[in-house]
């Protein structure tokens, strides 16, 4: 039921975190503020493919 999705930052595009969601409760593409090592700063994290 849960799927490991990739969590990529929205400035450099960088994939950074790997968590996994549950797909039949959350549709949409998940976002959340995390820790970018490349950036060096907190950055906005989207799911990607």
């Amino acid at each position: 039921m849960r799927d490991i999705i990739t969590l990529a930052c929205t400035e450099c595009k960088r994939r950074n975190y790997n968590t996994t969601k549950n797909k039949k409760k959350t549709t949409e593409r998940l976002e959340m503020k995390k820790y970018c090592p490349f950036c060096r700063s907190h950055k906005s994290h989207r799911e990607t493919k």
